[in-house]
Formats: C-alpha cells, sequence, structure tokens
C-alpha cells in the first residue's frame, strides 16, 4: 500500500482522546484491563498517569501526542501489519508511531504475554 501525505496529515491531525476509548474498549472486551493498556502506552511513550490525562483532557493531536514522548529504544522491533501498512516499512515517523501503538494495543488485546508485547529480552 502507498502511504500518502495527505493520511499522514490525517494521523497527525486526529485527536488521541478520540482513538483512546476504542483502545480501551478493544482491550476490555478481549479481558484486559485499563490499567494493562496504560503499561503498554507507558513503555512506548514514557508517559506517566498524569501527562496521560493532561493529553487526553487537553484533546491533544497525535501530533502533540507524540511530540514529547521518548519513545522506547526497543519500538523498532515492533514490526507487523497494522491497518494494511507493514510497520517497518512506513517512512513519516509519526505515522509510524502511531502505527506502533496501535499494533501494541492489538497484541494486548489478543491475550498476547505482557513480556512478549513490552520486547523483554
Amino acid at each position: 500500500m502507498n502511504q500518502t501525505s495527505q493520511h499522514d496529515e490525517r494521523i497527525a491531525k486526529m485527536t488521541f482522546a478520540s482513538v483512546y476509548p476504542h483502545y480501551v474498549a478493544k482491550v476490555e472486551k478481549k479481558g484486559r484491563t485499563k490499567d494493562e493498556l496504560h503499561q503498554v502506552i507507558r513503555w512506548l511513550t514514557g508517559y506517566d498517569e498524569e501527562k496521560l490525562q493532561e493529553l487526553i483532557e487537553e484533546k491533544a493531536t497525535f501530533e502533540k501526542f507524540f511530540q514529547h514522548a521518548s519513545i522506547h529504544p526497543n519500538a523498532h522491533l515492533i514490526t507487523g501489519v497494522i491497518c494494511g501498512y507493514r510497520i517497518e516499512d512506513i517512512e513519516n515517523p509519526l505515522t509510524q508511531q502511531v502505527r506502533y501503538l496501535d499494533k501494541l494495543v492489538d497484541e494486548l488485546a489478543k491475550g498476547r504475554k505482557m513480556e512478549k508485547i513490552l520486547r523483554v529480552a
């Protein structure tokens, strides 16, 4: 699939707060918890509970959400296909980071063990 600049812009302008409830519903529907979701988000971004809540409340765009994130050094180990895109082939860094998060949420919902999701050696 080809990525377009419009696709990248659309993702950048989407608010994290608009997608977050879908993440929660997806993992809870599959028997996982909001705390586990937050653990995954914390691992990827470095955000604590307070900062995460602040970004949700201010309806931060994904662009702003990832702007100050400390992306985990092992994030590059997140590979595979999500939403029809091979994560490791995505050229736009922001779009790739959003897809990292999507993939981690997907793995959590699918029941993958936390140490596998968090790429613990």
